[in-house]
């Protein structure tokens, strides 16, 4: 597998979304210090203010993944994949910069709520794109590749927003450490935009038939034998999946009193993660195009229930280390392929449609993770930490995905083996 292989527009697809993801991330670290710094003032809407920063932190995971559906369908209808993402990346650029002027929690909440429109509009034309420029053959490297860039810049934002951060204020005082990082994800999403523009065309397809439909599918009609449509089980999956890695951050606080350390070593714990994406995205994406799809996602979802699982377990900071790489590992044989597989399965211009259930599922396991570790830390059980209950849960979530993956998901690549599903046989009703 390599870099120069891939398509240059794919590329730079990948590469408008590490900057982006960059940026975005670059969020995770700044907007709950920015929130309770004391810059931000006002109403509350008779919340408490702890309770309304939750909100305007998870405002972005649902508005995100309620609207992706929609865009998506709206550019598969309209076949116009790159307006949308220069669209979404400009949407975002905006409600970056606008976050330096605004100082009350109702505008910060606006604020947010943009952002989540913005990645809304972005992520399903954006891999609608990298599936319809893929080669039928190499689309799993395609996804992998992808993921690998959105990954990394994933890893190095909240790396990076801590130090812009801290290193504040600037130019003499002119510019705090929060504009300047704020500055940065502004940055960020305009040389996203600017990328596709400049690097990237739709490709070329017949005009949608006006029959044509490309509705998201909940129950399959097509094979006899089976319940669920294989791409919204994928989703579900995929739901199932993030929810579990998504646990972890709530519970930084009681995780580094439990195990002794730092904010340091939690940062490292939760970039073992980020590594792990980053190292295997690609070659797994590589190997389900030649191997199959199916056994790299049953793996992952398998390999998920220990490693969320010992999360909850383990009392050393290398445990955790441990824990949360193979944890990664196991995320990275699911993306791409369950990626991969669903680009197989779309029909005609439904990639942006069928894609989005997928996509969708990621944004609102970011939403849910956090909210049900928050929940649920407070049972205690009579094994583990004190914090073990969420991750019980998570391992709980993924070995249901692995259920609904095996019984219901069908092998899209030709192996050798079985007959390979034909897209189109799972097509939305």
């Amino acid at each position: 597998m390599s870099y120069l292989d891939v398509d240059r527009r794919i590329l730079a697809l990948a590469f408008a979304r590490m900057v982006d993801s960059l940026g975005n991330s670059f969020l995770i670290v700044v907007l709950p210090l920015y929130i309770t710094s004391g810059v931000v003032t006002g109403g509350t809407f008779g919340l408490s203010a702890t309770l309304i920063t939750g909100l305007i932190l998870s405002a972005f995971g649902f508005f995100n993944s309620g609207i992706q559906p929609f865009a998506g369908n709206l550019s598969d209808r309209t076949g116009r994949r790159r307006l949308f993402v220069i669209a979404g990346l400009l949407t975002l650029t905006v409600a970056n910069f606008v976050y330096t002027l605004v100082d009350s929690y109702g505008a910060v909440l606006l604020v947010r709520i943009t952002q989540g429109v913005g990645v809304a509009l972005t992520v399903p034309a954006t891999i609608a794109l990298v599936n319809e420029l893929s080669r039928e053959s190499a689309r799993g490297e395609a996804m992998g590749v992808f993921n690998t860039f959105r990954m990394i810049g994933f890893g190095l934002g909240p790396v990076v927003a801590g130090g812009v951060v801290a290193g504040g204020p600037y130019l003499g005082g002119t510019i705090t450490g929060f504009e300047a990082a704020f500055y940065v994800a502004t940055l960020s999403a305009l040389l996203g935009a600017l990328c596709v523009y400049l690097l990237v065309e739709d490709p070329e397809q017949e005009e949608a038939d006006a029959g044509e439909d490309i509705s998201i599918a909940v129950l399959d009609r097509v094979r006899d034998d089976k319940l669920l449509d294989p791409v919204f089980t994928l989703g579900v999956a995929s739901l199932f999946m993030v929810i579990g890695i998504a646990l972890l951050e709530p519970l930084e606080h009681h995780i580094n009193t439990t195990l002794g350390q730092n904010a340091t070593m939690f940062g490292i714990e939760f970039s073992a993660f980020v590594l792990a994406q980053v190292l295997l995205q690609a070659p797994i994406g590589s190997w389900s195009d030649e191997y199959g799809r199916k056994p790299f996602i049953l793996a992952g979802m398998l390999v998920l229930v220990p490693a969320t699982l010992a999360q909850g377990l383990v009392t050393t900071p290398a445990g955790m280390i441990v824990a949360r790489f193979v944890q990664g590992a196991a995320g990275a044989a699911v993306f791409a392929p369950a990626m991969a597989l669903a680009g197989d399965l779309a029909t005609g211009r439904s990639s942006g449609t069928t894609l989005s259930v997928l996509t969708m599922a990621f944004g609102l396991g970011t939403a849910i993770g956090p909210l049900s570790a928050g929940l649920l830390a407070g049972i205690t059980l009579p094994f583990g930490t004190a914090y073990a209950t969420p991750f019980v849960f998570g391992a709980v979530l993924a070995f249901l995905g692995f259920c609904l993956v095996y019984s219901q998901v069908d092998e899209t690549v030709d192996t050798g083996g079985a007959e390979p599903v034909e897209p189109g046989a799972a097509a939305a009703d």
